[in-house]
């Protein structure tokens, strides 16, 4: 399966020059171009009860770099973990229509705050009436900022538990 340095590598230069980058995303790129090659130096691996050597290259640090979050991203899903309540989940996820994403793709703070502010009242909005929940409920969000087809497409994943606190602080599960 092919990596994104692999679709960097071979569309990279050519999607450079017919798109303008923010600076953040073309270091990002250079980074994931980079990560684990010899341009970013390295040093030989050597087994002593064989001889064997192989180099092993640095690796880029990059937050958006897929090869070296993977062990920060299973890190976070474990401690997640230890806050899941022992009930189901729903996986939630919110959408902007298409035509606003020029717009936030230009105000990206602006657009992301208030996608997640519009994400929140939605939730806390629907859990409360009664014809939902009636009840208070919480979410862990995470933003997406391109689809799987590596076009800007902001949303947001929600996983929202089966049920909340009612007033008196009891909970109520989900009738779904």
């Amino acid at each position: 399966m092919p990596e994104a340095q692999d679709i960097f590598e071979e569309y990279g230069e050519a999607y450079r020059q017919n798109h303008r980058l923010p600076m953040a995303q073309r270091k990002a790129m250079n980074a994931i171009l980079n990560c684990r090659t010899a341009k970013l130096g390295g040093h030989m691996d050597h087994c002593p009860e064989c001889g064997y050597q192989r180099p092993s290259y640095n690796s880029c640090r990059n937050r958006h770099c897929p090869k070296c979050q993977t062990l920060s991203k299973e890190r976070w899903i474990d401690a997640q973990k230890g806050n899941l309540l022992h009930v189901g989940y729903f996986h939630v996820v919110f959408t902007v229509p298409q035509e606003l994403n020029l717009w936030i793709y230009r105000n990206q703070q602006d657009g992301y705050n208030l996608l997640f502010r519009c994400v929140a009242e939605t939730i806390q909005e629907l859990s409360a009436d009664k014809k939902y929940l009636g009840a208070a409920t919480g979410y862990t969000a995470v933003l997406h900022t391109w689809g799987q087809n590596l076009c800007f497409h902001p949303h947001i994943h929600c996983i929202v538990p089966g049920g909340g606190l009612t007033k008196l602080g009891k909970w109520l599960p989900s009738r779904k």
